[in-house]
Order: structure tokens, then sequence, then C-alpha cells
């Protein structure tokens, strides 16, 4: 059964920095879009970043200079950095793999939850 499991959540203190993992476990996704996501408490989930099959990454605008996703060369592990975080970054980060719509994949993690205080 294949699953995405998140780790590296946690607290942090604004400007601080984060690194998330999601391990891809019963399956190796070698041809699929892979993303990070996060929902804050009563707002809609939202993009952070992306990376395609070709290893192209693309980061929400909010993002963009903060954030910075990557994949192991196995592309069994998905990576997600966070610099000069702010208290709105606060939010659980899901991982999703293998896009079929915007927005909608096949898999998704359980999510991790960062939690930045001022």
């Amino acid at each position: 059964q294949v699953r995405l499991e998140e780790s590296g959540g946690g607290s942090v203190q604004a400007g601080g920095s984060l690194k998330l993992s999601c391990a891809v476990i019963g399956n190796r996704f070698t041809n699929c879009e892979m993303a990070w996501y996060r929902q804050a408490p009563g707002k809609a989930r939202e993009l952070v970043s992306l990376i395609d099959s070709q290893g192209t990454t693309r980061s929400a605008d909010s993002m963009k200079g903060r954030f910075t996703i990557s994949q192991a060369n196995d592309k069994n592990t998905l990576y997600l950095e966070g610099n000069g975080l702010k208290t709105e970054d606060t939010a659980v980060y899901y991982c999703a793999a293998c896009r079929h719509r915007v927005d909608e994949y096949y898999f998704w993690g359980r999510g991790t939850q960062v939690t930045v205080s001022s």
C-alpha cells in the first residue's frame, strides 16, 4: 500500500528555519509530480511548492525566496526547506504525489504541524 509520511514539523521562532521530509513508502514515483501544500486554521489549503518529474520546481508567489522544494536522487524522499519563517507560515504541511488535476493528487500524507511563534 502506497503512503506518504511527513516528518520534521515542530515549533520554531519567527525568522528561523525548518526542513520537512516526506517519505514515499510502498512505491517509487519516478514519473509523478510531487508537491507540498499547507493549510492554516480557518483557511483553505494552498500550494507551497511543487516539483515535476523532470525536476522543474515552482512555488506559489507568496512563498518564493523562502521555501525550497527538493527531492532525493531516488525520488523516495521529498523535502521542503523554509527560511525566514513568519507567524503566518503556521499551518499543517502536507505532501502530495501524482497530480491528476489542478490541486488534486492521487496520494496525500497525513500532514505535519509547523508552528511559528513571534
